[in-house]
């Protein structure tokens, strides 16, 4: 038996969305859930203790940065990735792929693997589906990713029907590399830039090889929300339903809503992380940026329905005091709030699942949102 299995617990009837738990080694996970990113073994600014505090279940790290700095090697003789940070539930490793392609400066892409420059000091470095294997099982992470290539948008269709075939060949080799089954999982993921095609048959090769989860990965890159929607739609049916389902790199309100309503069952993205430093709230209404000057006298909290502890203790003057005068202090209170915000509204989504309601719970949170403006 696989180390992380997926239950399907309901189906809703008025959108489809599917309300599930994620059985993992270090605890059981209800789906569909948004996962934090500790990209440097640290989800930034935020203590484990603090992610306890506002439920999360799971985070997820990075294997190119860890690789890089301190090292997995480092981080297994401390005792794995868990004992490392202090993190005692679920964590999801990426492969490192996406930050290849997207952070090195100098890379060749070859069958083997991929050649690149670190995007730290400019050194040499080599990665491909075993390397990432063996990372990957150093830092014991309880769901680990295939090695693939995200092919950057927009891509020809021949590029990208190219990049899809040697992203399955990568997965058969992640498949026979991966050598702690017992105790991590390995998720194939589903490429095909925005070709319908290509998606579908890449998600019907990717099924039969039998992994016990699947990422849609190579979305969320530049396209228009249309687009990636559509994607989902053709590319989620072909994905067995015994199964969980990832989309990878999604983390705004609509997208997230939008997602569970396509059958998704894991989110991650760095959004509120980041644009909590850069002074920017999600809240029941809408975005709000704090640091603005109409808030110097604003003596509310930044969302009035929000129970975290930035929004039960502090207001928008305090808080954009903070920001204004170099205080971290600041930045750490928004971004505690809005990761609050994305896991307490994906509680309200699996609700909205359990009383099939799900598309009214989006045309409600929609307009509250301003989305519909």
């Amino acid at each position: 038996m696989a180390a992380v299995t997926y239950e399907l617990k309901k189906v809703c009837k008025q959108s489809g969305a599917r309300l599930g738990v994620l059985h993992t080694p270090h605890g059981d996970i209800e789906t569909p859930v948004f996962m934090p990113v500790g990209t440097q073994a640290s989800v930034k600014g935020i203590s484990p203790e603090e992610l306890k505090a506002m439920d999360a279940k799971i985070i997820l790290s990075n294997t190119y940065h860890l690789y890089l700095r301190p090292g997995h090697k480092l981080i297994e003789e401390a005792g794995g990735l868990h004992k490392f940070m202090n993190w005692d539930r679920a964590i999801l490793t990426d492969s490192g792929g996406f930050q290849v392609f997207s952070l090195s400066k100098l890379r060749k892409i070859t069958e083997e693997g991929v050649h690149f420059s670190s995007h730290l000091d400019g050194s040499k470095h080599f990665l491909s589906p075993e390397i990432a294997m063996e990372i990957q099982n150093s830092l014991g992470s309880d769901i680990m990713m295939a090695f693939d290539e995200c092919a950057p948008y927009p891509s020809n269709y021949e590029y990208t029907r190219k990049s899809m075939e040697m992203t399955t060949r990568w997965a058969e080799r992640c498949l026979k590399a991966h050598n702690n089954t017992e105790k991590q999982s390995l998720f194939g993921i589903v490429q095909g830039g925005t070709f319908a095609d290509l998606r579908k048959r890449s998600a019907r090769d990717l099924s039969s090889l039998n992994f016990p989860g699947y990422a849609i990965g190579g979305l969320s890159v530049g396209e228009p929300g249309e687009i990636m929607y559509q994607m989902l739609e053709e590319t989620v049916p072909e994905l067995p339903a015994d199964k969980a389902r990832y989309l990878m790199g999604v983390g705004s309100p609509d997208y997230l809503i939008q997602g569970a309503i396509r059958g998704i069952d894991m989110f991650d993205c760095v959004l509120p992380t980041r644009i909590g430093r850069n002074g920017t709230a999600m809240t029941s209404q809408g975005k709000i940026i704090v640091r603005d000057a109409k808030y110097a006298r604003d003596f509310n909290p930044i969302d009035p329905e929000c129970t975290c502890p930035a929004c039960q203790n502090y207001s928008r003057a305090y808080i954009r005091h903070l920001i204004k005068a170099g205080e971290m202090f600041g930045l750490r209170l928004v971004t505690i709030h809005n990761l609050h915000f994305l896991i307490n509204l994906m509680k309200s989504i699996r609700s909205a699942i359990m009383n099939d309601r799900l598309i009214d719970f989006r045309e409600e949170f929609f307009e509250k949102y301003g989305y519909n403006k």
